[in-house]
């Protein structure tokens, strides 16, 4: 690409360093596939991965010697891209949780308003250090691990939580009840 070759240094470390946060993110995220069993999404990032790092090696590689620079944005746009890959996986949220709430007194309360706004669990009880205990066992998608915490904190601010991923359960999720606009066009 010999118009490269005529592009400022700064540019071209700037476009190494983006190119590289760009393909280490997409490789974060396909390692999370891979690990999940989802397989098209790991196919599909595997190739524009590789496809994004050849360009910024090669350019790399051809001005090297001239621009010594463009190694720190190389180096530099991967450490960033860890972050940034990171971040995106936990602002998407896949996956399933298991969530164990362990209140001393509520815990039939928080039972009960997760049940009434959809949630399905199984209650426990259990014996802590300091007396009797309630313990709610939770299986549900990673996104909804902040409103049933936020739910149950409304009732129990003392309650102790623990999150777990799932990689593997004999049962699916229940179907979430519909809100909104989709709740007023279901088919009955």
């Amino acid at each position: 690409m010999p118009f490269i070759d005529t592009l400022p240094v700064w540019v071209l470390a700037l476009s190494i360093f983006c190119l590289r946060i760009t393909d280490v993110s997409i490789g974060t995220l396909r390692t999370i596939f891979v690990v999940q069993g989802r397989i098209r999404f790991s196919v599909l990032l595997g190739f524009f991965e590789v496809l994004i790092w050849i360009t910024a090696i090669s350019q790399v590689f051809s001005h090297v010697r001239q621009q010594p620079y463009l190694l720190l944005a190389y180096a530099g746009g991967f450490a960033v891209g860890n972050a940034v890959g990171i971040f995106i996986e936990r602002k998407m949220a896949l996956g399933t949780c298991e969530l164990r709430i362990i209140s001393v007194n509520r815990g039939g309360e928080i039972a009960e308003k997760l049940r009434s706004i959809g949630h399905t669990l199984t209650t426990f009880n259990g014996e802590g250090r300091d007396g009797p205990r309630v313990l709610l066992n939770i299986i549900c998608s990673r996104r909804e691990v902040g409103s049933i915490l936020r739910a149950a904190r409304e009732i129990d601010m003392e309650m102790n939580y623990i999150v777990e991923r799932v990689s593997d359960s004999s049962s699916v999720l229940p179907i979430p009840h519909m809100t909104g606009w989709r709740a007023v066009f279901k088919k009955k």
